[in-house]
Parts: structure tokens; C-alpha cells; sequence
């Protein structure tokens, strides 16, 4: 028999209209791919050579399970830098990617049965991650009008005895929103006096364009409540890489890297030593492309009549096609029947009535994407 709770879980809407774009390509079809939450440049050559000379020197062994030590050190230095915290390499477990270093977090702070707060619109992996942790998630449903950023008064009525953290994502995937300062000081208030984690995803933190991105580590009363998710990944292009890791109070990073040790021992070692060349890489041409392309995606939206969450970081633009169909899932599919733009639909993150597009793609491209799409919905009408 399979496991009840992993029969429970959806595949990832994400992948599967990905796979749907991509098998429609290989069969000749001229299709636009606005779905991967990848950037599209490749890796910069100083953290190809750093690894490829870790391997020529023979670098290809078992690690500590929790990461090459002067990887450690940088990741608490580079924190440290701009949180003003002072975490140490024993706070740092780097793991296979953000998702591992998620998923760890959750194996080591979890009960059965304890309830973690989701924020909607979230990441497709949160809600599978909690209930393979044998926890169970609470999904609260944030509002539009607000651009999907969370209040104290959208959290509370959900919060109960068995409540044992809450997952924020700032800059947010799938709406591009930047948390400020002042959400993350509710935060600290409403749970002040509650034994309540906060496990902070922080993957996009580079990609801030309007605003500044803040940390809930910052706070000093949330910081030994708070574990910081991160991963080399979107920043500096390293998706394949699975470079991520935690920082976490000692009490959590040692429980972490003991579950760490007996699922995959330690990450890829040459991929520990590219990754360590990552802190020397000058990162601007990156952000400015990126932002360059935000810029054009929101003056091209003006060509349409499409409400959508301003996008301050990340690189993606969630859009609302309520008024054209509520199925966002018909949508994206018919969408790529009819005009062979693939987007990802918002049910998949909680937010019914959305799709996700991705401006992690060359100008042309976004310019023949959302072509097709202003053509579907005035086709709709």
C-alpha cells in the first residue's frame, strides 16, 4: 500500500503545464514559455571555474554534512552584512537547494499534527512539504486590494494551541510583493508571547527593484524565533546547481544537520566550492536586466485591461483574469491550446481567478507572450 499522505499530494502545477509547453514544442509548435521561476543567463563563468578547479584538485569527497566550513563562514558573513545579526557557521546548514533546506526545517520543528500557517498566494511546495512533515497546513487567504501582503488581522483568527510556525516569503512568489518593515512588526507582536517559528523563505532577496528588503531577523525579539530559508539559486542563476541552505537558532541547526546526515549526507562538494565563488561574483548586469524587463512588462500591461499586483522584487507578474474566467486552470490551458502561451494558473498557489507569468525571459519573447495573451482575452469577448 502507498503511503496515505503521499497519495494526498498534488504533483507540482507548475511542472506539469511546463511538461505540457515543452511536449507541445518538441511536436514542432511555436510556443512561448512564461512559467519557470528560473533566470534565463547562464551561470557566471568564476563559479563554473571554481568548481571544475575543485574537482581537477581532487575535491570530490564527502564534506561535513552541514557544508564545507569556509562556505558556512561566508553564507553567516554575507547575512550578517545586511541583517545585522551575528549568526556563526554553526547556524548554517547548506542542503540540496531551498527546498531541502525547507524541508528540513520542517522535519526538525514538527509534530504530527502540529498546524503551520500558509500565506495565499503561496509556493506549490509549502503545502506538500508540511503534510510529507506530518503536519498539517493552515491556509489563510490574503486580499488583493492589499497586493497580497499580509496583516496581524489576516494571521490571528487562525492561529490555535497547535500552531508551530508560519512561512513567509518575501519577495513573494507567485506576486512579486515585498514585505515591509511594518508587516513583520505585527508579526512580532501577534506572536510575542507565542512558542510560534517563523520560517523565513528569503530566496529572491537580491531581486528587490522599488523599496528594501527586510528580514524578520532583523527584529531582535524574532530572531531566535525565526529560521531563514535561502538558496544561491535565482541570484546568481544556479538553479541546477541545488545550492541552498538555513540559518537557524543552534538549538534548530543542530537537529537540521542531524536530519541532513542520514538523508544525503552532504550536497554536491564541487558545487560547495562554486558556490563559495558566488560571494566575489559582481551581480548588477543581472538586476538590471531583470528589472529592465519589469519595467517593460508593466508598461506593456497598459495595453490591456488586466489588474495585476505591482511587482517590487522577484520576477514574476500575478495577474487577474476574474472577469475573463474564473477557472484559471480552463484559462492556462486554453491559453496554450489556442495561443501556445504557456502561464502558470493561481489555484496551484491558492489564489483562484490568477495566472503567474514569469518576466525571467528575453524582452522578444515577453513581447510575443503577452501578445498572445492580450489577443486571447479580446478574442473572449
Amino acid at each position: 500500500m502507498i503511503s496515505k499522505i503521499v497519495k494526498s499530494i498534488q504533483p507540482s502545477i507548475t511542472l506539469e503545464l511546463n511538461a505540457k509547453a515543452i511536449e507541445m514544442e518538441k511536436a514542432g509548435h511555436d510556443v512561448v514559455k512564461l512559467t519557470a521561476g528560473e533566470p534565463d543567463f547562464i551561470t557566471p563563468k568564476e563559479i563554473i571555474e571554481s568548481a571544475y578547479k575543485a574537482m581537477v584538485e581532487g575535491k570530490t569527497k564527502y564534506t561535513n554534512s552541514a557544508g564545507i566550513l569556509e562556505l558556512r563562514e561566508k553564507i553567516a558573513e554575507f547575512i550578517n552584512a545586511s541583517r545585522n545579526t551575528d549568526y556563526n557557521a554553526e547556524n548554517i546548514v547548506v542542503s540540496n537547494g531551498g527546498k531541502q533546506a525547507l524541508y528540513n526545517t520542517l522535519l526538525a520543528i514538527l509534530n504530527p499534527g502540529d498546524e503551520v500557517i500558509v500565506l495565499d498566494p503561496s509556493w506549490v511546495s509549502y503545502e506538500a512539504q508540511i503534510k510529507l512533515a506530518r503536519g498539517i497546513p493552515v491556509h489563510v487567504p490574503l486580499k488583493f486590494k492589499n497586493n497580497f501582503i499580509p496583516k496581524a488581522s489576516d494571521i490571528e483568527p487562525y492561529l490555535s494551541e497547535k500552531t508551530k510556525a508560519i512561512i513567509i516569503n518575501s519577495p513573494n512568489n507567485p506576486t512579486g510583493a515585498v514585505y515591509p518593515k511594518e508587516t513583520f512588526l505585527e508579526i512580532a507582536e501577534l506572536i510575542k508571547d507565542r512558542n510560534i517559528y517563523l520560517i523565513s523563505d528569503e530566496v529572491y532577496e537580491k531581486l528587490v527593484f522599488e523599496g528594501k528588503f527586510f528580514s524578520p531577523a532583523e527584529i531582535e525579539s524574532l530572531r531566535e524565533k525565526t529560521i531563514i530559508i535561502n538558496a544561491f539559486s535565482k541570484t546568481w542563476s544556479m538553479t541546477g546547481w541545488r545550492v541552498g541552505y538555513s540559518v537557524a537558532p543552534l538549538i534548530i541547526s543542530k537537529e537540521i544537520k542531524k536530519i541532513q546526515s542520514h538523508i544525503s549526507s552532504n550536497i554536491n562538494t564541487p558545487a560547495q566550492y562554486g558556490a563559495l565563488a558566488a560571494f566575489d561574483v559582481n551581480i548588477d548586469y543581472y538586476i538590471n536586466k531583470f528589472n529592465e524587463r519589469r519595467k517593460y512588462v508593466i508598461e506593456k500591461m497598459k495595453e490591456s485591461d488586466l489588474e495585476y499586483v505591482y511587482p517590487y522584487g522577484a520576477f514574476y507578474l500575478f495577474i487577474n483574469i476574474s472577469k475573463y474566467d474564473n477557472n484559471d486552470l480552463n484559462f492556462a490551458n486554453q491559453l496554450l491550446k489556442t495561443k501556445k502561451l504557456a502561464v502558470i494558473p493561481g489555484s496551484g498557489f491558492g489564489a483562484k481567478g490568477f495566472i503567474r507569468i514569469s518576466y525571467a525571459n528575453s524582452i522578444e519573447i515577453l513581447e510575443k507572450g503577452l501578445d498572445r495573451l492580450f489577443e486571447y482575452i479580446n478574442g473572449i469577448y
